[in-house]
């Protein structure tokens, strides 16, 4: 079993904490060669499982792509993953002792996912990748991992996703029937956080099933 730090925002975070996320999905760094139809572990000499490109081929046989294999970053189905967020000591992290280079810990940890979007803005937010694992809360067991096109998510991924509906997510009040289903409010989540037209590239992705642990296992 290993442990990997992994990056959540502030309403994610709040989706974990309510147990209402056990999905995320995460871009290849390396995306496939084009022709590819599938990506999928197949046997490799490193004990951590490869996904591997499979493309057709003129006669109607699939091989797998030269020169592209990858393990999943996020580790594989009994590793655990914790969870970096948005934080702040409080009180700050000058204090007295500091001042005369003894060492000291601050005595609380405030998280941004526990304040409201608003009120927090500006207020001295540390972002989420410099948070040790010393301060994270919350621990994740990854129970599968698959690799699939963006807009391949069903209805019931999004929901595993946390997405809100889709007039949650935009503000604005549905006029199409399809404009309330959480995979596209999944959408309008993945373009606020990976650009405009990221949906529509729609890269191949990681998707990383989880557990969330019950108490940090040290």
């Amino acid at each position: 079993m290993k442990e990997r730090p992994i990056l959540f925002s502030a309403p994610m975070v709040r989706a974990l904490l309510a147990g209402t996320k056990t999905q995320t999905r995460r871009a290849l760094k390396a995306q496939p060669p084009a022709g590819t139809f599938q990506v999928s572990t197949w046997h490799h000499p490193d004990p951590r499982p490869h996904f591997f490109a499979w493309q057709e081929l003129p006669h109607e046989t699939a091989m797998i792509a030269d020169d592209w294999a990858h393990p999943c970053p996020y580790g594989a189905p009994g590793d655990r993953l914790w969870v970096r967020e948005a934080f702040m000591h409080e009180p700050a992290d000058y204090c007295w002792e500091a001042s005369v280079s003894i060492p000291c810990r601050p005595a609380v940890t405030v998280y941004r996912a526990d304040h409201d979007e608003k009120e927090s803005r500006g207020a001295g937010w540390k972002p989420s990748i410099h948070m040790p694992s010393a301060m994270s809360r919350i621990d994740l067991e990854v129970i599968g991992v698959r690799v699939e096109r963006l807009q391949d998510i069903s209805e019931a991924d999004a929901l595993a996703e946390g997405a809100p509906s889709a007039d949650l997510a935009s503000g604005r009040e549905c006029i199409f029937p399809h404009q309330g289903t959480r995979r596209w409010g999944f959408q309008l989540l993945w373009e606020s956080i990976n650009g405009l037209h990221s949906w529509r590239a729609n890269p191949w992705v990681w998707v990383v099933e989880f557990k969330r642990l019950t108490a940090r296992a040290k």
